[in-house]
């Protein structure tokens, strides 16, 4: 059998290399494999964002004053009752007696703003404040219509005539407590800034008003300013 020599450069060690590589090229990598590695950075991502968002809570002492922002919040409310009602009790009123003990009938407080503020808090603490100075009486006025049903229920002979309670005897309110609270919001103008700023107003405005002569005996306002700034970017 005859036997041929291949060429010399056809056994040089770095073309056996070659062909060597060319014959087992290195097997790919696994798609299960990198599907797993991905599936974990995405768990270890997921629950990282889960830990960093937590929520908590703390005991916060409502006689000190806390503003996350500009918006009105329970210190403004704080502030603007214990400053109105310490107004009305300060003040004395022409035509009342000091041992007198005029009644009063709560209109509430229209909101003006362009916020949803719960005014019937404002009145409520101002009333209550009011009636503990022992120097006015209020008549509720936003039981009426309850009370007009009670009444009627037992004066109908459902209780005994002993027990009813007498017709008539409701007291009339002598003044009228009333107010506005308004507001105005500036926010600054459009600019290149890696803040963005917000400036808010409220203004609240409280009245008695003599029921008989429609005179306003008594008035006072209270104002509110306040600046806040928050990042661009940001939660």
């Amino acid at each position: 059998m005859e036997s041929f020599a291949l060429p010399w450069r056809h056994r040089h060690p770095a073309n056996l290399l070659n062909c060597t590589t060319h014959m087992n090229p290195p097997e790919p990598t696994s798609t299960t494999s990198i599907a797993r590695q991905l599936l974990v950075a995405a768990l270890v991502l997921f629950a990282s964002l889960v830990l960093a968002s937590c929520a908590s809570t703390r005991a916060l002492d409502p006689d000190k004053d806390f503003h996350y922002d500009a918006s009105y919040d329970f210190s403004d409310k704080k502030a603007i009752v214990n400053e109105l009602s310490s107004s009305l009790l300060a003040t004395s009123i022409p035509g009342i007696a000091d041992d007198e003990r005029p009644t009063i009938v709560d209109y509430g407080i229209a909101n003006e703003t362009s916020e949803h503020i719960n005014t019937g808090g404002i009145s409520d603490a101002i009333r209550q404040d009011v009636l503990k100075s022992q120097r006015y009486r209020f008549v509720n006025r936003s039981q009426r219509s309850n009370i007009a049903n009670e009444t009627s229920y037992q004066q109908g002979g459902n209780v005994s005539q002993a027990e009813r309670v007498a017709l008539g005897r409701q007291l009339g309110a002598r003044y009228i407590l009333s107010g506005t609270l308004r507001s105005i919001e500036k926010d600054q103008p459009k600019q290149i800034r890696l803040t963005k700023r917000n400036l808010i107003y409220y203004s609240m405005t409280l009245d008695l008003t003599d029921l008989e002569t429609s005179e306003i005996v008594w008035s006072d306002e209270v104002e509110i300013a306040r600046e806040a700034s928050r990042p661009i970017i940001g939660w």
